[in-house]
């Protein structure tokens, strides 16, 4: 059994949320990629152990680039797939779907929390992350949505919150 005080988890937008959209040489996409690294490195050197991503496209995925990264220093850690239901990604362009399969794949657990899609998936997905960690790291710039609740939900479960810069 995974241990919640050595879990952290993550919340941030989707690429279409981004200012940048899908142009990740977009030099704030890039700093963005670093303080997600930056952060996921910070947490390790304070025990943290096992990662949880809900891999979705954009803020999603850099995290999980940036877990795995770490990893190939640090053996010990786990990352997981938090996916919310199967298919997740089948309505998505074939490059994404190609990233999204490759990351699945390097991550030591995959989580399916549902079959099928349902207005309440997503949400489920993100109760299921916060409920499995101690510590959050978000990437958000206020607007309302999925990361804004999870990390509202985060707050009330007393998770220890790392907010990133968001630059416009």
């Amino acid at each position: 059994m995974l241990e919640k005080a050595n879990t952290c988890t993550f919340t941030g937008h989707r690429e279409n949320k981004l200012p940048w959209r899908g142009n990740e040489a977009d030099p704030r996409c890039r700093r963005l990629k670093q303080h997600i690294y930056d952060a996921v490195e910070a947490v390790y050197h304070a025990g943290v152990r096992h990662y949880i991503c809900g891999m979705a496209t954009g803020g999603d995925m850099y995290f999980c680039e940036a877990v795995i990264a770490l990893r190939e220093e640090h053996p010990e850690i786990t990352l997981e797939a938090a996916i919310p239901y199967e298919g997740q990604s089948a309505a998505w362009s074939a490059p994404l779907r190609a990233r999204y399969d490759r990351l699945v794949s390097e991550c030591d657990y995959q989580t399916v929390l549902q079959r099928d899609y349902t207005p309440e998936c997503l949400l489920r997905r993100n109760r299921y992350m916060v409920d499995a960690s101690s510590v959050l790291i978000a990437a958000y710039n206020g607007s309302r949505g999925g990361t804004q609740s999870t990390l509202l939900y985060a707050l009330r479960e007393g998770l220890e919150i790392i907010e990133l810069p968001m630059e416009e």
